[in-house]
């Protein structure tokens, strides 16, 4: 069974990559900025769902793998469009705990199955000073980030802990996408049966 992950990201092709199995990449042309939803969990399951499906028309007897991530601390924290937008945005999150919520969609249009759901991630972050806020920005790391941060780079350095899924946190819950494939197909990652 063809797997494909309807996402240009680097990060969730290097999540799937580590779990040793084999997809293609065919990202969805959908704007996300057209779509509002009211609720963190409503967004990343309907962008999620939106990505996966217009794939999944394209490709019906594939496995469609689609996941959405935005950092939520009383609004949503999206990629910032400039430096000056993350430093306000790493402003706000700085000695705070906000949460990432990261939607998944598994769409198989041949066989009629459609999932959709959601991790959510408690991240808590370090009481950041101008200097390391500034000396991050110039990185480059933040300005295509949800949040303007990085899990998995140099914006390691700015979390004090989490509670929850590290993966959904860069992007992709390799654990829930497992539990979905168990389910739905009766394919396991980990043991590569059904694949």
């Amino acid at each position: 069974m063809r797997l494909i992950l309807a996402s240009s990201s680097p990060r969730r092709s290097e999540l799937l990559e580590m779990l040793k199995v084999s997809f293609e990449i065919m990202p969805s042309s959908m704007d996300e900025k057209t779509t509002f939803y009211e609720k963190p969990e409503q967004i990343v399951m309907g962008l999620s769902f939106e990505k996966t499906y217009q794939v999944a028309q394209l490709e019906p007897d594939a496995i469609i793998i689609g996941s959405d991530t935005i950092v939520y601390l009383n609004e949503v924290l999206g990629k910032p469009e400039d430096k000056a937008e993350a430093y306000r945005m790493l402003r706000k999150l700085s000695g705070k705990t906000h949460d990432v919520y990261t939607g998944i969609a598994v769409i198989c249009e041949s066989q009629k199955i459609k999932r959709v759901d959601y991790v959510k991630t408690k991240v808590d972050f370090k009481d950041l000073s101008e200097a390391e806020i500034n000396a991050y920005i110039e990185t480059g790391e933040p300005l295509d980030k949800a949040g303007a941060y990085a899990i998995q780079g140099q914006g390691a350095l700015l979390v004090n802990q989490i509670q929850g899924d590290y993966f959904s946190v860069m992007g992709l819950p390799l654990s829930k996408l497992n539990q979905i494939m168990i389910d739905d197909f009766r394919i396991n990652l980990l043991t590569k049966e059904g694949l």
